[in-house]
């Protein structure tokens, strides 16, 4: 099969396309035939060697954590799924014609492959971080779903009412917890560069700019205060989200590895991830309720290219690549 690989470290030009055997689901596994595969930082972290103390993978190596596409193959003990099924899911070397799936969820057909392929990681991990703010999937989501085994966080208070902030809500992540919050029952405000602001209004959430002065901007959109603060991009951010919050404890940090400096949690997925939230966000994207636009969508022997806009930021929402 055809596959982006890459068999040493360095920057976008290392990715080549080459022929490798496919891979075959194992017990718990399906396969898929991939038809659009997400783009992450994680991805090009591996790929330039930023994560090799963290994240060590073997040489070659494909890229690539989620994708959507057609079932071809079903692993043993798998049930509820059969080949022919459309799916999307968290994936192992994602960027290539077949890839196998760990999680996954039945793709709604009011998204594209390419909206679907950019759901998993972000979804998940905007899952992870509201659920360690006590902000749940319940009834309050209008997705009929109930927190799995070892999901319930340590708040365990109501969403409903709830106030949250996400520092850094116009991308995957961010445009995730800001829709997935909002069916759990919160209120959201994000911040976001002038450009997508308009577009978190247009979800239902409350926007203003990230940066110097955040403090006050944020409390004149919430005169009541925060409950709860995300900090999804960036760093410099938290002793404001602190301050808003009133606690550290009020605060869960993806994408700031100076959490710990300031009290903050960060989450990595070590504590246990939010894959049941997969099936959420389909439920919630069939009824209109959940979307993930697509920064860009490129053919999959343009992966680096793709690597290369990740890396420089500011995309709203997700970069995938796209097969025929």
């Amino acid at each position: 099969m055809k596959a982006m690989s890459f068999a040493e470290t360095g920057g976008p030009e290392v990715l080549h396309l080459v022929d490798v055997p496919q891979p075959h689901a194992g017990p718990g596994q399906i396969r898929i035939a991939v038809r659009a595969a997400g783009v992450n930082p994680v991805d090009w972290k591996i790929r330039n060697g930023s994560t090799l103390r963290t994240i060590p993978v073997p040489l070659p190596h494909i890229p690539g954590l989620e994708a959507a596409g057609v079932v071809d193959e079903v692993g043993a003990g798998v049930e509820g799924v059969s080949v022919g099924d459309e799916v999307f899911g968290a994936a192992q070397n994602a960027s290539a014609e077949y890839a196998v799936l760990d999680e996954w969820a039945p793709k709604p057909p009011q998204l594209t492959w390419a909206q679907a392929a950019g759901l998993a990681m972000a979804v998940e991990t905007a899952a992870r971080g509201l659920d360690l703010l006590g902000i749940t999937a319940g009834e309050e989501s209008g997705a009929g779903l109930e927190l799995g085994a070892g999901q319930e966080s340590a708040a365990g208070s109501e969403s409903a009412g709830t106030t949250l902030l996400v520092n850094g809500a116009a991308g995957g992540v961010g445009l995730a917890a800001v829709q997935l919050a909002q069916a759990r029952g919160a209120r959201v405000i994000g911040t976001a560069s002038r450009d997508n602001q308009e577009y978190l209004r247009s979800l239902g959430a409350a926007a203003t700019d990230y940066g110097p002065g955040l403090v006050d901007r944020v409390r004149s959109l919430a005169p009541d205060g925060v409950d709860a603060a995300l900090a999804v991009s960036g760093a410099g951010a938290l002793p404001d989200l602190i301050t808003l919050t009133g606690s550290p404890d009020r605060v869960v940090s993806i994408g700031d590895v100076t959490a710990a400096e300031h009290g903050v949690r960060f989450t990595t997925g070590a504590e246990g991830r939010a894959f049941y939230s997969l099936r959420e966000a389909a439920t919630l994207a069939a009824a209109g309720r959940l979307t993930m636009p697509v920064a860009r969508a490129l053919p999959l022997a343009e992966l680096g290219e793709a690597h290369r806009i990740s890396e420089a930021g500011h995309v709203r929402g997700k970069l995938v690549v796209v097969l025929d």
